[in-house]
């Protein structure tokens, strides 16, 4: 599959995609064991996608790894933000 959005995959993908992110989070939890995951799709340039391609990023997260989570992965570690150049 080679789609530059969520909404132009089929069905079946979409099944497909859900398995592998279910895999990812299993492997993560065994080998990781965070406290909880952010999962994120940037689809279209205004949402800040620059690999034009579908790819979701599944993100562990722990306990105490920022002051505070709410809010999601925008801006959760500012040093990390900003990892293009203009």
């Amino acid at each position: 599959m080679h789609e530059p959005s969520l909404f132009e995959a089929t069905d079946e993908e979409h099944k497909a995609l859900l398995r592998a992110l279910q895999a990812a989070k299993v492997e993560l939890g065994q080998q990781y064991a965070p406290d909880g995951y952010n999962i994120g799709i940037n689809d279209g340039l205004a949402a800040g996608q620059t690999v034009m391609h579908l790819h979701i990023h599944l993100i562990p997260r722990y306990n105490g790894d920022c002051i505070d989570p709410r809010g999601g992965v925008r801006w959760i570690f500012p040093d990390k933000a900003v990892y293009w150049k203009d």
